[in-house]
């Protein structure tokens, strides 16, 4: 870490806080901390006596001292984006109302209707019994699925059930 900001004694080099992490489809940011790796994957950092940095990964594990959790992260991120992107070929199937839907090897069931010109989504969860609607509109069906699998990802990550969808 010899480089960029990790030369300047007036940045922090530890106790920064992880703000989130996002894609930028191809490697074309540069690390605002080291100033020297090319990045896909952003960490936003934090530190309150200094601010937000967007940086690499190996940055991240540095500034927040835990390497091992930054590779963590980036790598179920990476792994959450690829489920993401093979949501939408899955096999969905019509209901006898006409409306798609999906059964997923560990217990849901989502489907995707249009009322009214928009799109909306359900899902339900066979083993707890959990359901729910998406709270927006949506321009249409494929928008409605992704959306309705981030509902699910959210609802697996709060309840501890993990698994594939």
């Amino acid at each position: 870490m010899s480089t960029g900001k990790w030369t300047d004694p007036s940045v922090p080099h530890r106790g920064w806080q992880f703000v989130r992490i996002y894609d930028l489809e191809q490697p074309s940011h540069t690390c605002e901390m080291c100033e020297a790796a090319t990045v896909r994957y952003v960490h936003e950092m934090f530190h309150p006596e200094y601010g937000s940095l967007d940086v690499g990964c190996i940055c991240a594990g540095w500034m927040e001292e835990d390497a091992d959790g930054a590779v963590k992260r980036e790598a179920d991120f990476k792994l959450h984006l690829a489920r993401r992107a093979r949501w939408l070929n899955r096999d969905w199937r019509l209901s006898a109302n006409g409306n798609e839907f999906v059964n997923t090897h560990d217990g849901f069931n989502v489907v995707v209707f249009e009322a009214n010109g928009t799109w909306s989504a359900r899902f339900l969860h066979k083993r707890s019994g959990y359901v729910r609607f998406s709270q927006r509109p949506y321009a249409d069906a494929d928008a409605a699925k992704l959306a309705a699998f981030e509902a699910m990802m959210h609802y697996k990550h709060a309840t501890g059930k993990r698994g594939r969808a």
